[in-house]
C-alpha cells in the first residue's frame, strides 16, 4: 500500500483573543482558495468524519487554549484537514505567545495548481506573520535543521544550515525557516530584507502581492524534492539570500 503524498501547511500569527474571528477567517480562506473544498466536520474519537450543520459556530464557540479543534472536508478517501493551536511565550521569540494554523491535503494536481492561494487564503485569514507549504517529505528534512541532537545542537540533513530554535529568533516577524511555498506579511518581508529588485529577480518571477501587502514566494516551479539537485541548490542559495532566517545573522 502506498501513502499519498501530502502537502503540509503551516501559518504563525499572534496569539487569539476570546473568540478570535481569526479562527474562521483562516478557514474560510483555504475554502476559497481550493474550489468545492467545505471544511464541514469533524472527526469522532474513532476518526470518523461527523457533519458540522452549522460549523461556523460550532467552530468559534470550541475555540481554547490559542486554537481551534480540527476540521476536514468528511472524504475519507480525500483527506483535507485544518486545525489551530496556540503556542506558549516560553517556546516563541520575543516572549510572545503565537496561534498557529495547521493544514494537511494531498499532493496532487488540483491541490498544487491552487497551493499558493491556499497558503495566502489561510495566512491572510490568520492575520499571519508568516508560513509555509511543503510537500511532507521535504519538510521532514527542513525539520532537521532545527531539531537538537542527543549531542546539542541541530545535525541538518543534505548539507542545509542548521537554524536557531524558536525561542531564540529575536522576533515573530523573522521566519524561521523556508518551505517550498512561503508567504511573508509585510513585516516579515521588511525584517529580511525582500524584496531587493537587483538580487531577487528569480524570486520575484515565482512571486506574487497579497491583499495585505504581502508576498507569496515559490522557490521552485515544481513542489519541493530535495533529491532533485536543482531544488535542493534552491533552497540553499534562499537561505545564503536571508541569513535573518533562522536567527543565523548576527544583530
Amino acid at each position: 500500500m502506498t501513502t499519498r503524498k501530502t502537502l503540509d501547511i503551516i501559518v504563525y500569527a499572534p496569539a487569539l483573543v476570546g473568540n478570535d474571528s481569526r479562527a474562521l477567517d483562516s478557514v474560510h480562506g483555504m475554502e476559497k482558495a481550493l474550489p468545492g473544498l467545505r471544511l464541514e466536520w469533524r472527526l469522532s474519537k474513532g476518526g470518523r468524519p461527523i457533519a458540522l450543520p452549522q460549523r461556523d459556530t460550532w467552530l468559534v464557540e470550541r475555540i481554547e487554549d490559542g486554537g481551534f479543534p480540527l476540521v476536514c472536508n468528511g472524504d475519507e478517501s480525500y483527506p483535507v484537514t485544518v486545525m489551530g493551536r496556540g503556542r506558549s511565550g516560553l517556546f516563541s521569540p520575543g516572549g510572545q505567545a503565537l496561534f498557529e494554523v495547521h493544514a494537511e491535503l494531498p499532493l496532487d494536481e488540483p491541490v498544487i495548481a491552487s497551493a499558493a492561494a491556499v497558503l495566502e487564503g489561510t495566512a491572510e485569514g490568520a492575520c499571519a506573520m508568516w508560513g509555509r507549504a511543503t510537500p511532507d517529505d521535504a519538510a521532514v528534512d527542513i525539520a532537521y535543521q532545527t531539531a537538537p541532537t542527543r549531542e546539542g545542537p541541530p545535525s541538518p540533513r543534505r548539507g542545509l544550515p542548521a537554524l536557531k530554535l524558536f525561542k531564540h529568533i529575536r522576533s515573530p516577524e523573522i521566519p524561521y525557516y523556508l518551505g517550498w511555498l512561503n508567504y511573508w506579511s509585510a513585516a516579515a518581508a521588511q525584517a529580511i530584507g525582500f524584496p531587493d529588485p537587483a538580487r531577487d529577480a528569480e524570486l520575484l518571477s515565482r512571486s506574487r502581492r497579497t491583499a495585505s501587502g504581502g508576498w507569496v514566494v515559490q522557490l521552485t516551479d515544481a513542489p519541493l524534492d530535495l533529491d532533485n539537485p536543482a531544488h535542493l541548490n534552491a533552497l540553499k542559495r534562499a537561505y545564503e539570500r536571508f541569513p535573518d532566517i533562522g536567527g543565523r545573522s548576527t544583530p
